[in-house]
């Protein structure tokens, strides 16, 4: 620690990261069973997710009954995850356990030279010791020198245990298990067999999100119940307890101001209302931003673009990320919502839509398009439905597949920010804008990242925006602000 930098304990709770050597190593379903056995035994568990995934956390709070945090090194310096970890971990009555779901493989990141944006950064900035999920499907002693490589690569990553998924019997479990502990000193902890149980349904973003997966999966309990018990079944609980508990108190300085600070409004009357969209097509959400968005001076009142007939009485609209293409025909049906907020954007109302939300709001939507490509399993029948039309284009879904962080710069002042405003987002979707009238007005220039055409972003008409870049309020601390300042008519 620098002498030099005035520093304040931070209240520690046990915590521990669950990391792979790759994706598709089955991190998150074994996340979902921990998390699971953990609150079945009593504990209040605070759950995290490593980068900017809305999905896994999805489940990470629908399993735990808290808000679940993304963190995310690239886009935050560390006091920033500090500020994020510390403020969810003592929110809601406060916590027992971090449990903190990596992302991709333990050290991939933003660069070949560095840990920047990688699940090994925050296990380091975070002091938190890691627990390295193997996918031992067809290796046993070849285990032992992937094991060792992760655990030499940068000594300031404390991997303190192993769990080896997809073993096909007690003979390779013995073999692999052996090996592992005898070439590295380290115990392996949890051996999970090969088992379709373990399967979640899997479409082109990932899994299904939990909302859909309650709302549509008749047996979604017993599938997260079947996960809990193979787990429970497959590793030691009282292990990852205890490693958990070794995780060193944190320190932070004092000067840190946290962004989680509740501000007022300078007009001291009625909070203005943000309606938030919150279904099956649209439900990535960080909740970071909601919650911010609320410590800002705005009220949140959620509403269905697929069951509600009309719009709740707010003062903006926020309509997030999620999954428009599989719910066309759904949200094209729902004529009076449409025209409810296309009106309501003509009238100036503040309108801000990210990715699914700026595909809902353009003039329709085409899924299926020949010679673009599949969708892994989704189900992508050929047809065009009607959308809002408050934003002008054709939205198309194909083989388009855009996974990217973003820089980006406001040109024009928005219900998002002022001129010159600078952010770090992302950006990840298989979806394209066309048919753009040539006077089309874009609020955003990316320095990075794809956007909607030529590197412009933030399609805007009136007081709405749509952008296909996701932001974080943590990293963007404008957003919150200044949306609601923008809705308050301040």
């Amino acid at each position: 620690m620098n002498a030099d930098i005035d520093t304040l304990e931070i209240k520690s709770i046990p915590r521990v990261l669950l990391s792979a050597d790759r994706s598709s190593s089955g991190k998150t379903t074994i996340t979902i069973g921990l998390l699971a056995a953990l609150i079945k035994r009593g504990y209040n568990v605070q759950p995290f997710k490593v980068g900017l995934d809305y999905i896994d956390p999805s489940y990470h709070s629908e399993i735990t009954g808290r808000r679940a945090r993304n963190i995310d090194g690239y886009l935050m310096d560390k006091n920033a995850v500090l500020d994020v970890y510390t403020h969810a971990c003592e929110s809601d009555g406060g916590s027992d356990i971090a449990i903190i779901e990596g992302v991709r493989g333990l050290y991939e990141g933003f660069e070949s030279f560095s840990d920047l944006g990688s699940t090994a950064q925050i296990a380091k900035q975070l002091d938190c010791p890691v627990i390295l999920i193997i996918n031992a499907r067809s290796i046993t002693r070849s285990a032992a020198a992937i094991v060792n490589g992760y655990k030499n690569f940068d000594p300031d990553v404390n991997i303190a245990g192993v769990i080896l998924n997809n073993v096909g019997g007690g003979r390779h479990a013995k073999k692999a298990k052996e090996a592992i502990e005898h070439y590295t000193g380290l115990s392996v902890i949890g051996i999970i067999p090969r088992d379709n149980s373990m399967q979640i349904s899997m479409r082109h973003l990932g899994l299904v999100p939990a909302l859909e997966g309650r709302r549509r999966v008749d047996d979604f309990d017993e599938r997260i119940g079947a996960i809990e018990n193979i787990i429970t079944k497959g590793i030691d609980i009282d292990r990852v307890i205890d490693i958990a508990k070794s995780a060193r108190p944190l320190e932070k300085p004092k000067s840190t101001s946290t962004i989680f600070t509740p501000r007022s409004l300078k007009d001291t009357g009625t909070r203005p209302t943000i309606g938030v969209a919150l279904d099956e097509a649209f439900n990535f959400y960080y909740h970071d931003n909601i919650e911010l968005l609320e410590l800002a001076g705005a009220n949140i009142k959620y509403f269905s673009p697929i069951h509600d007939a009309h719009l709740p009485d707010v003062d903006g609209l926020y309509i997030g990320g999620g999954y428009p293409e599989l719910f066309a025909a759904e949200l094209e049906a729902n004529e009076s919502m449409r025209n409810d907020i296309k009106e309501a954007s003509t009238a100036g109302l503040p309108i801000y839509a990210e990715c699914g939300g700026l595909m809902y709001l353009t003039e329709k939507l085409t899924t299926g398009v020949k010679g673009k490509g599949t969708y892994h399993m989704a189900d992508m029948p050929e047809s065009t439905h009607r959308m809002v039309g408050a934003l002008p284009g054709h939205t198309l879904m194909g083989h388009t597949r855009v996974v990217s962080y973003n820089i980006g710069t406001l040109e024009m002042d928005t219900v998002i920010g002022q001129s010159g405003n600078s952010f770090k987002g992302h950006e990840f979707h298989h979806s394209e804008i066309v048919d753009l009238p040539h006077d089309a007005k874009f609020a955003i220039k990316l320095s990075r990242g794809v956007g909607i055409i030529d590197g412009w972003d933030g399609l805007t008409v009136n007081n709405t925006i749509g952008s296909y870049a996701h932001l974080h309020g943590v990293s963007y601390r404008e957003f919150a602000g200044s949306f609601v300042k923008c809705v308050s008519g301040d």
